[in-house]
């Protein structure tokens, strides 16, 4: 029997997907301001590269501590609501981070930066499976690119926003790399970032009204949860593409995360580009930008050839360009990092939608499942370790030891028999 959701024209869903779009480009926006707001945060509290990179272990820890609740909201309220409940979190979170700006305290940072994930959390399980759902089954990986070409768009003028707010406002951030700031610089640096969250909170609660007030429609029966009775005929394990999938998105987020956030204080180094932080932080829009085009571009060539192949030479560029980043020098070595954006762009919506394909009724419990592997990125330390140990720019082989994780579930994990369209 024919789903009456899946049968209705695409056209019913262009406002939704449109609506659902600026999601995306808002949790993009947000988690990019991380990787202006580290490097800012290490000249103010004085941090290792360890250190630094645990600011971010904590926001993608939250991916792991709030999946599973999300997922069990969502069955209880609705897709709907707990989209408007998500974006409340992010704006009592942003809120939050001015009160941490204002005292300074690193330990209340921690916490508002955890807060903000767990909302983000609560918007990626719901939007991420409504988008790849709402279509055929054959475009799912070619329309959530496409949406999440905006969520790129976000992450692109994330750097921007946070360049001139934060880093340009602030004497760490116009200063030379190894400048030693007094006290009462370290002080007013922190209370720079008051205005842009509070930015934030306000446009987060504005999304949020709107949001609940849309009459968004219904994903379709054919993904609804199953009734207990019925759960003992599904099991999740039974798809290996979920089963590898799930690594398959931890392991590209521990790579994704390590790029951007360690970017900043790359191409800051006297043999790379020997830039100020201000500086580096807008080559930083061009990582994101071409992860935007990639993603645009992906959705396009996604129409023509299956998802798996497009994935696989995706993640050959990756590694080839993230080689380069190790071991050359100068100008080479940046460019090269910001290439790599192009070749990650495709990654996350495409081994999601992967991930998810043949799930059915599975598909809301599959996708905590992928989300909560966004927890990758908190590994993100192990980086920052390996760079405090062996220098920034090896540390870059753990990056692309990833990209092969990558091809392997492209090559392989993803295409198995149990998949069913």
């Amino acid at each position: 029997m024919t789903d009456p959701a899946a049968a209705r024209p695409a056209a019913d869903y262009r406002a939704a997907l449109t609506l659902l779009a600026t999601l995306f480009f808002m949790w993009g926006f947000i988690t990019v301001i991380n990787n202006t707001l580290l490097p800012h945060l290490r000249s103010v509290f004085d941090l290792s590269y360890t250190q630094t990179t645990l600011i971010e272990s904590v926001w993608f820890i939250a991916y792991f501590v709030a999946s599973i609740p999300s997922a069990k909201l969502i069955e209880r309220v609705g897709y709907q609501r707990s989209l408007v409940i998500g974006l409340l979190v992010m704006a009592a979170g942003a809120l939050g981070m001015t009160l941490a700006a204002s005292l300074p305290s690193y330990g209340v940072t921690l916490a508002m930066l955890f807060v903000i994930a767990s909302g983000i959390t609560l918007l990626q399980v719901a939007a991420n499976p409504y988008v790849a759902v709402v279509g055929p089954p054959e475009t799912a990986s070619s329309r959530l690119n496409l949406v999440q070409a905006l969520n790129s768009a976000g992450t692109m003028f994330a750097p921007l926003f946070g360049a001139y707010l934060i880093l340009g406002r602030s004497v760490g951030g116009t200063a030379r790399s190894g400048t030693v700031l007094t006290s009462a610089e370290r002080l007013a640096d922190a209370r720079s970032v008051i205005l842009p969250y509070a930015i934030v909170a306000v446009v987060l609660v504005v999304l949020a009204v709107v949001i609940a007030r849309f009459p968004l429609p219904a994903m379709g029966s054919a993904t609804r949860r199953a009734a207990k009775a019925d759960r003992r005929q599904h099991s999740l394990w039974r798809h290996r593409n979920l089963v590898f999938g799930i690594p398959a998105i931890f392991i590209y987020l521990i790579a994704e995360i390590g790029v951007a956030n360690l970017f900043v204080n790359f191409v800051s180094q006297p043999d790379i580009a020997d830039l100020t932080a201000e500086q580096a932080g807008r080559y930083l829009t061009l990582l994101w930008g071409g992860m935007m085009v990639g993603r645009f571009a992906g959705a396009a060539i996604m129409q023509r050839i299956p998802a798996e192949t497009l994935l696989a030479a995706a993640s050959v560029g990756a590694f080839i360009v993230m080689m380069v980043t190790v071991f050359s020098t100068g100008l080479v070595a940046m460019w090269a990092l910001i290439l790599v954006g192009l070749f990650h762009s495709i990654m996350f919506p495409t081994i999601f939608t992967l991930g998810i394909r043949g799930l059915g009724p599975l598909t809301e419990e599959g996708s905590g499942l992928l989300i909560m592997a966004i927890a990758g990125g908190a590994l993100v330390v192990v980086q920052g370790w390996l760079a405090d140990r062996y220098g920034l720019q090896r540390s870059f082989l753990l990056t692309a030891a990833c990209e092969l994780y990558v091809l392997f579930y492209a090559l392989w994990g993803a295409r198995t028999p149990a998949v069913r369209a």
